[in-house]
């Protein structure tokens, strides 16, 4: 644990001052520096807190945060975003500074999410309009089409061509955007090899300044199929 943390910051607390020797040597405490934040912080928590976390550990199920003093939690891939991943790594680096919601508690941990900061279906589809060209990366190729992520929640469908791998950057036509089935159907003018990950977040944070949510629902009103998360 010590050697995994050579070069990073920690939290700690000083506990004593020994001047018995030539030089006075502060005495810390990694443990009672967390035990302090679990105590005023982590415990106080509840489900629909946004908070800060600091991605630290990247893995094919998901991404581990530090939450504070080095207090450890998980947000599964699943949760990580609307639009599917093939790892946290098309989202995060390690380092990267985020925000996240309260799912809940798992034996004393905190469970997180992120996807429902990334705004709905409609906050994200007021970016395009039809006949736009615009970039996206492919994340899927399905037996009846290829899903294109536009943003982190929102993909497209295009249909199926040859030559094109997941992970590739697309130039894309948006052909329609149909709000009722929550669909942009699009047609792919250009591939390429993507250079970077696509992860701008543009978080949509409650309107109201706060930091907490109860409800969020990411399907338009009227829609066929109803996506939302109770906290």
């Amino acid at each position: 644990a010590l050697i995994s943390r050579v070069g990073k910051p920690v939290c700690f607390k000083i506990t004593k001052i020994d001047e018995t020797g030539s030089e006075p040597l502060a005495i810390l405490s990694r443990k009672a520096a967390q035990e302090e934040a679990d105590k005023e912080y982590v415990s106080k928590l509840t489900p629909g807190d946004i908070i800060g976390a600091r991605v630290t550990h990247l893995e094919q199920f998901g991404c581990f945060v530090d939450i504070g003093c080095g207090i450890a939690s998980m947000i599964p891939i699943d949760a990580i975003s609307v639009s599917r991943i093939v790892h946290p790594a098309n989202r995060f680096s390690v380092g990267d500074d985020i925000f996240a919601v309260v799912k809940g508690r798992d034996q004393g941990h905190i469970c997180l999410t992120h996807k429902e900061l990334l705004g709905t279906w409609q906050q994200n589809a007021e970016r395009f309009a039809v006949g736009e060209t615009v970039p996206g990366i492919v994340r899927s190729i399905e037996d009846y089409g290829i899903f294109i992520e536009l943003a982190p929640n929102l993909a497209g469908l295009a249909e199926l061509k040859s030559g094109i791998k997941v992970g590739d950057c697309a130039c894309v036509y948006i052909k329609a955007i149909i709000p009722e089935k929550m669909k942009i159907k699009l047609v792919i003018v250009d591939t390429y090899p993507s250079p970077r990950r696509f992860n701008e977040f543009r978080y949509c944070l409650p309107e109201d300044g706060g930091s907490h949510l109860d409800y969020w629902r990411y399907s338009p009103l009227g829609c066929e199929k109803c996506i939302e998360t109770f906290f």
